[in-house]
């Protein structure tokens, strides 16, 4: 059985009682990384066979879990933070699965996403999530035209060192539309900071951004 498990994306204290449990009973744990999740599992005192799984060799790992897997071993796939598969590793091993009629199960937990939506306080009837916005301005820019047009809340990914250049794209794109930048979610020094671009542009230019940052768009 392959064990999709949701961990942390900052405390701790979120881990659920279910992924303790699946982590505690599995053959192998499957990490992105495996020294941070080394750390996650020494924390819980869980000692299990540790295998990496990443973007740079998510095609081999994926032969060898499938192999595992259908010898009927519990494999339990982990990222670094929040549900595998979502802007992480992780959908490769889940479509040879379903391809091969093998076991699968999926345990639910902190989401980033979720969150910031939640804590936006933005419409949450409909919302779409495009991931991270592209790296490259023109690209970049084209997907805040596309999110001027789009009726509901949208959620995305940022990095702190290119927030205030998305930012200052929504000045002349979205200009009145309310933003929030939900950053460093379930930490010590969380944060939800709400209002149009270029007020949040102002603060953070003066307060350069750290941490892991969801950037939400409000509806239309």
């Amino acid at each position: 059985m392959l064990y999709v498990v949701a961990t942390p994306i900052g405390n701790l204290g979120d881990i659920t009682v279910r992924a303790l449990q699946v982590l505690k009973s599995v053959d192998v744990v499957a990490a992105e990384d495996t020294r941070h999740s080394g750390m996650l599992l020494k924390h819980f005192e869980i000692k299990k066979p540790l295998l990496s799984y990443h973007e740079h060799n998510e095609a081999m790992r994926t032969a060898q879990l499938v192999e595992r897997l259908t010898a009927d071993e519990n494999v339990a796939l982990i990222t670094d933070a929040g549900t595998p598969a979502l802007s992480d590793p992780g959908a490769r091993l889940i479509r040879a699965c379903i391809e091969r009629g093998l076991p699968l199960t999926i345990i639910p937990g902190p989401s980033s996403i979720l969150a910031a939506l939640v804590g936006s306080g933005f419409s949450t009837e409909r919302f779409y999530f495009g991931g991270f916005l592209p790296v490259k301005s023109g690209q970049r820019e084209r997907e805040l035209r596309a999110t001027a047009e789009r009726g509901e809340t949208t959620i995305f990914f940022e990095s702190p060192y290119r927030l205030t250049k998305t930012l200052a794209a929504c000045t002349g794109i979205i200009p009145d539309r309310q933003l929030c930048v939900a950053r460093e979610l379930t930490k010590k020094f969380e944060e939800f900071r709400h209002g149009i671009a270029s007020k949040l542009l102002a603060h953070y230019e003066a307060h350069p951004p750290k941490g892991e940052i969801v950037l939400v768009i409000s509806q239309l």
